[in-house]
């Protein structure tokens, strides 16, 4: 290398990167930020608008392929051109995330600060209390980044390496923007495997008694955010378990995969006379049980640990009749992989659950597959409602809260599905 190329940003940048230590991100300090350039005729969706590189898009050649994971580098073109500063991840499928238009940009503690106080400004908009999804990722500003607020606590989880890599700054800047007094950082997630990441809880700002009570839908959940699903609740169905808890007034609902009390406990705050709810996990029932009790329902209140689909096999045999029947399960197609067999469980779902909802009652049921899009979903529920011999007319079609906004150019985070249909 002549004298004249080694003068050159990019030039520096190369030698730093090489001679930094591979455990170490590498790009904290602009000035000897690497580059990531794409391939040419590559990054449709990165030019459209989308906040990612796929590692197929970009020059992987044996350079990039050191840098650590969690390493942010200056986004290129395949022309050289800058497209922005993005976190790299070569042992990821999702190898670039756009992270700022400057490429420039630093990102410390300010620069989460900002985003954060942004998201804020958004939820204190929509919310007169502060539980509800704080950042959700792309649509934030903060790819691979999930923050639940629950009053004084906040669970992270930071999904992506280049968060993980800084979750200091990320959780300083959280308690500086927000008050928060306890944040605890969840680590077990699919999406954290799949950037090389261990798993793991652990309360990183002081300290928890024990679950949170969280207000919804006029009921009290309780969050459990060291040992709970996730990040302890699911903020996502709050629109459609208030749209479900009006038709269940009156009458009564089984909740099929409730988790802690899901649409159950805001039916029965709604005035249902009574809600089964199902589970496997005999944790998640207690917490669901001591949301009940809070709530002021418990006498209307049962719960069943059971596998869903025996469950829903055995009240068949009991002769059980609901006018409101839920089931809101897991994700049955949490790749392109498990696409079919995702559709075939979705199918028997319904198939099951028609014959307990009583004549003229309403069924609801959900997906969250990121795999299963939302017309391929409402065509396998209209298939198992036809094979158990029920009329159905579709009337809500929900989707997530407006606290888990959608990007623009990301489709496929709109995951959540609610279909409420009314039977004959």
């Amino acid at each position: 290398m002549s004298s004249a190329d080694s003068d050159h940003p990019s030039a520096r940048a190369r030698e730093a990167a090489e001679a930094a230590p591979p455990s170490a991100p590498a790009g904290d300090d602009p000035a000897t930020r690497p580059t990531v350039r794409l391939r040419p005729k590559a990054g449709r969706r990165l030019s459209a608008g989308a906040p990612w590189a796929y590692a197929d898009e970009l020059v992987m050649d044996r350079r990039t392929r050191k840098l650590a994971p969690g390493s942010l580098v200056e986004l290129q073109d395949a022309e050289r051109a800058p497209l922005g500063l993005a976190a790299f991840n070569p042992d990821s499928v999702i190898a670039a995330r756009l992270l700022d238009e400057d490429p420039a940009a630093r990102v410390d503690a300010d620069w989460f600060a900002a985003r954060i106080a942004r998201a804020q400004r958004l939820r204190e908009a929509l919310f007169d209390a502060p539980f509800h999804r704080l950042i959700h990722a792309e649509a934030d500003g903060l790819p691979g980044v999930v923050i639940d607020r629950f009053g004084d606590a906040a669970a992270v989880q930071p999904n992506a390496a280049w968060a993980d890599a800084r979750i200091e700054a990320l959780v300083d800047a959280l308690v500086r923007v927000t008050g928060v007094r306890t944040v605890v950082l969840n680590g077990a997630s699919r999406a954290r495997r799949a950037e090389g990441l261990e798993d793991g809880v652990r309360v990183l700002r002081g300290g928890l008694d024990g679950p949170v009570p969280t207000p919804m839908n006029g009921a009290v959940y309780m969050a459990d955010l060291t040992g709970g699903q996730k990040t302890g609740l699911f903020y996502d169905q709050r629109p459609n378990h208030a749209f479900v808890a009006r038709l269940a007034r009156g009458g009564r609902m089984l909740d099929v995969f409730s988790h802690v009390g899901g649409f159950a406990l805001a039916a029965l705050a709604a005035g249902a006379t009574h809600a089964l709810a199902v589970d496997g996990s005999a944790r998640a029932l207690e917490l669901a049980e001591e949301g009940a009790r809070r709530s002021g329902v418990a006498d209307r209140f049962e719960t069943r640990r059971a596998d869903a689909f025996e469950a829903l096999a055995a009240l068949a045999e009991e002769g059980a009749r609901f006018e409101t029947v839920v089931c809101d399960p897991p994700a049955f197609a949490p790749s392109r992989q498990a696409r079919e067999a995702g559709l075939r469980a979705y199918r028997r779902l319904a198939r099951m659950a028609a014959p307990l909802v009583a004549e003229e009652g309403w069924l609801t049921l959900c997906s969250c597959s990121h795999a299963v899009d939302a017309e391929a979903f409402r065509a396998a529920c209209a298939q198992g409602l036809r094979a158990a011999g029920r009329r159905a007319r579709l009337i809500w079609s929900g989707r997530a809260g407006p606290d888990h906004p959608v990007h623009p150019a990301l489709p496929e985070t709109s995951y959540l599905k609610a279909l409420v249909f009314a039977l004959d």
